[in-house]
């Protein structure tokens, strides 16, 4: 079996951004059925994402709901009833489970520049970051130039939504999100690694 740094990435998350709003939607259906399967069937059939045609609705729903089954029930109860800004949280928590290139950029390229108070993203920290996963990752040498720039285009769209990025110099100011004591109970009951995805440092993270 692959080990995870030897594993093809995901690159295929560029149906949609973190989308929080659908994404209570997609957890609202699970809930309420208790089945996956049952629940996207009641999705697509009701359009209930109020996509502007049936192939939109199925990519997106797929999307949504391959990162929710990478969240814990806790995670998945806290995204379809708590709050717009935890269910920002829950939803970059799913994508950072269900898309490693994400949870990678955020933890080891976000985190070390407010580490070194470097606080702006430049469009050479991204290149550079794809660059150096492209040895241990020839699908990112594969990508297309439009794709390439899908990949980007998507993933800052999605670190910004949780408050990660916002607007500045460069590609945008980077900053480290307030977290609720919700979240950050859903996320340490699951595994405080995941933390490392909302730009906590490692000395914070291992003193849970």
């Amino acid at each position: 079996m692959p080990s995870p740094a030897s594993s093809s990435y995901n690159l295929s998350f560029t149906a949609a951004p973190l989308r929080p709003e659908l994404a209570r939607i997609v957890a609202e259906s699970y809930l309420a059925t208790g089945d996956w399967d049952l629940a996207k069937e009641r999705m697509i059939s009701s359009n209930a994402l109020q996509c502007r045609s049936a192939s939109s609705a199925i990519r997106l729903e797929r999307e949504l709901r391959q990162r929710l089954r990478t969240l814990t029930h806790d995670q998945v109860v806290l995204i379809a009833h708590a709050t717009a800004e935890d269910r920002a949280a829950i939803a970059w928590l799913a994508a950072c489970k269900h898309i490693p290139f994400a949870f990678e950029f955020a933890s080891e390229v976000l985190r070390d520049k407010l580490a070194v108070h470097d606080p702006v993203l430049r469009h050479s920290d991204y290149e550079a970051y794809v660059e150096s996963k492209s040895l241990s990752h020839p699908e990112l040498a594969r990508l297309t130039v439009s794709s390439k720039s899908k990949v980007r285009q998507v993933l800052l769209r999605m670190l910004s939504e949780v408050g990660i990025l916002t607007q500045g110099a460069s590609l945008g100011a980077i900053q480290r999100p307030a977290l609720s004591p919700a979240v950050v109970r859903a996320v340490t009951a699951d595994s405080s690694k995941w933390l490392a995805g909302f730009l906590v440092p490692e000395t914070e993270i291992f003193s849970r």
